[in-house]
Parts: C-alpha cells; sequence; structure tokens
C-alpha cells in the first residue's frame, strides 16, 4: 500500500522542484506518470526537462508519443496504466485506488496560489478520509521539513 506524499512549494516553483523529485523517483526503480490537467502546461514541463537537472536531462515523454510504454517518465492529463510513482500537479485528480495500488503518489502544488492549497487540503481530507496514508511536506529555509502525518 503506497501513500500520498503532498508537496507545498513555496520557495520554488514547479520546474525547479519536479526535477529534483522525479530524480529520486528514478533512483528508487519507480515508473512515474506526472498528471496534470493542462496540455500546455505539460508541454512546457516538457521542455524545461529536456534542458533541467541530472546531467542536463532527465527521460521522459509526454502521452501520445509512439513510446509511451517505454518512458521512465511519462507527462499526461489522464491516468495511464502500469506506474508505480503518480505526480499530480495543478490540482489533477488522485484516487485513494490509485494511492493505496503505488508505491508513492506525490501531490505538488504551488503554495502562492490560494486555489491551488484549497484543492490540496480538499484532495488530503479525502484521500485521509478513505484510509490513505499521507504526509505533508513544506519548503522551509532551502529544504523540505515534513509538517503533518495522518
Amino acid at each position: 500500500m503506497g501513500a500520498a506524499y503532498f508537496y507545498h512549494l513555496t520557495e520554488s516553483p514547479l520546474e525547479q522542484t519536479l526535477p529534483m523529485l522525479l530524480g529520486k523517483a528514478l533512483d528508487a526503480g519507480w515508473r512515474v506518470e506526472v498528471r496534470g490537467t493542462n496540455r500546455a502546461r505539460l508541454d512546457s514541463l516538457d521542455q524545461s526537462l529536456w534542458g533541467g537537472a541530472r546531467d542536463a536531462f532527465l527521460p521522459h515523454g509526454i502521452a501520445g508519443g509512439d513510446h509511451d510504454d517505454l518512458q521512465p517518465v511519462l507527462l499526461t492529463d489522464t491516468p495511464s496504466a502500469g506506474r508505480t510513482c503518480v505526480v499530480g500537479i495543478d490540482g489533477a485528480d488522485i484516487t485513494p485506488s490509485e494511492v493505496q495500488g503505488a508505491e508513492r503518489v506525490m501531490i505538488v502544488f504551488d503554495g502562492l496560489s490560494g486555489d491551488a492549497v484549497a484543492r490540496a487540503r480538499e484532495q488530503w481530507k479525502a484521500l485521509t478520509a478513505a484510509g490513505c496514508s499521507a504526509q505533508y511536506w513544506a519548503q522551509d529555509m532551502g529544504r523540505w521539513t515534513k509538517k503533518a502525518e495522518a
């Protein structure tokens, strides 16, 4: 049974934080789905991951390509099968069954957006009410600090 980790961004944007989270997931041997709600946003993340961290590139693809099943990281706006880690961005829906069936679910949200914070609170309540394990992490002077656990 997996767990949902909530990452509250207050000091760095998603474009900076996502490569670090994906790197750790890949190091753990997980196949990752980054699920967003907006295809243009996913296209932008696709471009930033080509020139980002980990020696300039994180292996990934955007859904709809010829080799989606082979991608270690798949950027998509719909759930995909066979992933051991799901990273929800921009308020993407995550179900309790996904949390329970994954190694890890990460919900990354912009702490400077009231709407994003409200959505993350809704997700926390829904997932923990369904019996999912959850942790809440916040940026604190350049470090990640665990603030809550359920």
